[in-house]
């Protein structure tokens, strides 16, 4: 066989794997779509509501994920971007009504990040981090500052909301846009773009990746739904202030469950935040410190033993765990046995 014929077999193989895994894709979003669509009509109003924190934590993860996860980009201003999304959604839900307010509070949080992609993103790892989080309590207390010399108060009474069924079918939307445009980018020239940064950026820059933009596209698509999504949960609250919407605890728990659901793939983050929205909502109200703790154990344990997070689980790791346990509890008996010779001896 010729180099060309063996080189049309493994772009015909390459190109029918990526079509059964975009049927495969499609199908899942398909199933989860219905299984949410379900669940107001036959769901308590407590189902209701954990099934939003689920579709709302999906969202961000699975959108966070988009970027961070591939670039291996460590942002922590989630919570800055849902929170500016929430706030313009309090002060111009009236004059501009439901679905535009959605639209432009993702419009607001992707210019707040354009601006702050275009300071920070030259920097990488720790610094990265620590400087998203600290522009993310920057916006918060700016927007206490203002509260109080405008208003005379911080926070706002939220007098207008629409409907519960609304509100549901507005973030489950933007959960399956969020999955349906990873989906995609990850089959275009952006998405091999973000992950040759990911990979190696110097190389990616010498190959004619206009990293710098492409590193800020990316973390304004990513601020574009959290901001989307803070801008449709804000109406679930009558009264929100800075400390609410921005709290730092929506963008740590958005890591977590990219990071334990695995930041690599595409259905870890998705399968982590329904697992975590769900424990969150049965023990934060009733143990708040033992559903910290758990996230705790449970991301050590994920970077000792899983590093690619749940979604990288097979039936191969559990045989690989059986036998480091065997081979680990033989050597310790056997190291048992040879310290009890020598002492006889």
């Amino acid at each position: 066989m010729s180099t060309s014929d063996k080189t049309w077999n493994e772009r015909l193989t390459g190109w029918l794997l990526d079509k059964k895994l975009l049927g495969r894709d499609v199908l899942v979003v398909f199933a989860l779509t219905g299984w949410a669509l379900a669940v107001p009509h036959w769901g308590s109003e407590f189902a209701v509501s954990m099934a939003l924190t689920c579709l709302m934590y999906v969202a961000l993860a699975t959108s966070w994920t988009l970027f961070c996860g591939t670039t291996r980009y460590l942002s922590l201003a989630t919570a800055a971007f849902f929170g500016i999304g929430a706030y313009f959604s309090a002060i111009y839900i009236e004059q501009l009504g439901w679905a535009t307010v959605i639209v432009a509070g993702a419009g607001v949080a992707a210019l707040v990040a354009l601006v702050m992609g275009a300071a920070v993103l030259h920097l990488r790892g720790t610094y990265f981090a620590v400087l998203t989080f600290g522009m993310t309590e920057l916006i918060r207390h700016a927007i206490t500052y203002w509260e109080k010399q405008v208003t005379g108060t911080v926070g706002r009474v939220l007098t207008v909301a629409p409907e519960r069924d609304t509100i549901y079918l507005t973030v489950l939307l933007l959960a399956v846009l969020a999955v349906a445009t990873s989906i995609v980018i990850r089959r275009t020239r952006f998405g091999l773009a973000l992950a040759g940064i990911g990979a190696d950026e110097q190389r990616a820059q010498t190959l004619g990746v206009n990293t710098r933009w492409v590193k800020i596209g990316g973390f304004m698509l990513t601020a574009a739904f959290a901001g989307a999504v803070g801008a449709a949960m804000s109406v679930r609250w009558t009264y929100i202030d800075p400390s609410t919407v921005f709290n730092p605890f929506i963008g740590f728990q958005t890591v977590l469950i990219a990071l334990i659901g695995g930041v690599a793939t595409l259905w870890g983050p998705l399968i982590a935040a329904i697992v975590f929205s769900l424990l969150a909502e049965t023990l934060r109200l009733q143990a708040p410190q033992l559903y910290l703790m758990t996230l705790g154990v449970l991301l050590i344990l994920s970077v000792l033993y899983l590093p690619g997070g749940l979604a990288s689980l097979r039936w191969e790791t559990f045989r690989q765990w059986r036998d480091d346990t065997k081979a680990w509890w033989k050597e310790l008996r056997r190291s048992d046995a040879d310290k009890h010779k020598e002492a006889l001896s």
